[in-house]
């Protein structure tokens, strides 16, 4: 009788010894601060949906809008459809300096596919998203880590100057909380 009981309260105690390891303790903070980026909006802004609208919310400019001219990404991500990105979004490696004029990147402007659309989304919706390759853009975590290293949106998203507003934290910080999330398993809440 007391070996089944000791059994029963271990198969109970299962669950919470999974919940307190320390990896998933600790991958789990670092995806609340990967999430506080991913849901800033100097990156789901530009991170929607299929209606490919990208957004001017929360960047303390004015009040929250769609983007202006009525820009339409469409199916090619850039505008095609309608006004190209690169109508106004410069496609070069100068400085931003000038507060409110349209950025400077050195890369083509494009919104980032439609499976990885973060407006609106939760916590658990986008964790669940950027953990399987199936919906991050083919990324496992040493290629996402690679992508964050190496992107220009990313880089411009975390230095856009001109007094815009960026994500809390910075990219190396960003850098190192994707690589322990991944090393944790990428565990999500309610996994």
């Amino acid at each position: 009788m007391k070996y089944l009981l000791t059994c029963a309260a271990l198969t109970l105690a299962a669950p919470a010894i999974a919940q307190d390891d320390p990896n998933r303790v600790e991958g789990l903070a670092a995806w609340d601060r990967i999430f506080t980026v991913t849901s800033h909006p100097r990156c789901t802004n530009c991170h929607v949906g299929e209606e490919g609208q990208p957004m001017w919310q929360a960047l303390g400019y004015g009040p929250d809008a769609v983007h202006g001219m009525n820009v339409r990404a469409g199916e090619s991500r850039i505008g095609a459809e309608s006004i190209p990105c690169d109508a106004c979004h410069v496609t070069s490696a100068a400085a931003n300096t000038v507060p409110h004029a349209p950025p400077h990147i050195d890369d083509a402007w494009r919104l980032p596919p439609v499976e990885l659309a973060w407006l609106g989304k939760t916590s658990a919706e986008v964790c669940t998203q950027l953990r399987d390759p199936e919906t991050n853009d083919g990324h496992d975590i040493a290629s996402l880590v690679d992508h964050l290293q190496n992107s220009a949106f990313v880089n411009w998203g975390f230095a856009p100057g001109a007094g815009r507003s960026v994500p809390e934290g910075s990219l190396d910080a960003l850098v190192h909380d994707v690589t322990v999330w991944g090393a944790a398993g990428t565990p999500c809440e309610g996994d």
